[in-house]
């Protein structure tokens, strides 16, 4: 295996990842173990607060075979408030399901009047949300812990997802492509089924009109903040009710947290509401 060469020299890109999981059958089963005893019974109400320890992350287990769906189901099962949690397994299959059906669905949208969206080719826009220098706070928190733990919270997938098809009108494919090779939990049935559904185009889709407002989705999920000052620490020392779109705040606010915009922290790349206007009309030119 030395001789592959495949382990990062310089720079390290793998230290977050080293740092954040411990491989193998036993970790995986401890993992599990813990999810079930300490956090199951609450992960309905915890599952989409990105800044609280309330998801099971055993999505890397599952995909490289640490742990198996019945293996998961079983020990879940008969804990109280487990259901919630054990439709997540099912979803999983349902996207394994779906790839099986439709094999060409990691590229090929799975609603054909999609394949001819007017989507846009951007390579800077697409660099800044790949590198979390979007200038909205919870999608760069989110694509700042995928590059360094190779994992993003659920919710936080679905915003950084529609803020790059909807707000920047990149293809989903793009991003689906930049999952697959940043996440330990790289699945390509849940990832294209993902992609797609955020996209509008997939089975089941969310929507064409819903465009998630990335500030609202802080504002709702991460009240306080936390998620947003781990990744972006830049932004730390804002209050609350700055921190998630610190664009309006008052040069006093900015100046007190130690914040220069455009300079320690970007300036948003969009308006976001003429944004989701324009992705709007082009989701209407294929109703």
């Amino acid at each position: 295996l030395d001789a592959l060469g495949l382990l990062p020299t310089a720079p390290d890109w793998a230290g977050g990842l080293r740092a954040s999981w411990t491989p193998g059958e036993a970790a995986a089963g401890d993992e599990l173990d813990r999810f079930v005893e300490e956090r199951v019974a609450r992960y309905r109400r915890t599952r989409d607060l990105p800044g609280e320890p309330g998801v099971s992350r055993l999505s890397p287990r599952l995909h490289h075979g640490e742990l198996s769906p019945r293996q998961v189901w079983h020990r879940a099962q008969p804990e109280a408030g487990a259901e919630p949690f054990l439709r997540q397994l099912v979803w999983r299959e349902f996207a394994h399901h779906l790839l099986f059906h439709f094999p060409q669905m990691p590229d090929t949208p799975l609603r054909p009047e999609f394949a001819r969206f007017p989507w846009s080719d951007d390579a800077a826009l697409f660099r800044a949300w790949a590198r979390g220098r979007t200038g909205y706070p919870l999608v760069d928190a989110g694509m700042r812990e995928l590059w360094h733990t190779g994992y993003m919270h659920n919710r936080v997938r679905m915003i950084v997802a529609s803020f790059l098809t909807k707000d920047l009108l990149l293809p989903w494919q793009q991003g689906a492509a930049w999952f697959w090779d940043t996440l330990c939990d790289a699945d390509l049935a849940n990832n294209s089924m993902g992609w797609q559904w955020v996209a509008g185009c997939g089975t089941d889709a969310a929507p064409y009109f819903r465009v998630f407002n990335p500030a609202t989705q802080s504002e709702k999920f991460d009240p306080k903040g936390a998620y947003i000052r781990r990744w972006v620490p830049e932004l730390a020392k804002l209050l609350d009710a700055a921190i998630h779109a610190p664009e309006p705040a008052s040069q006093i606010e900015l100046r007190a947290a130690g914040v220069r915009l455009g300079q320690d922290y970007p300036r948003p790349v969009v308006d976001h509401a003429m944004a989701r206007r324009q992705a709007l009309a082009a989701y209407g030119e294929i109703k």
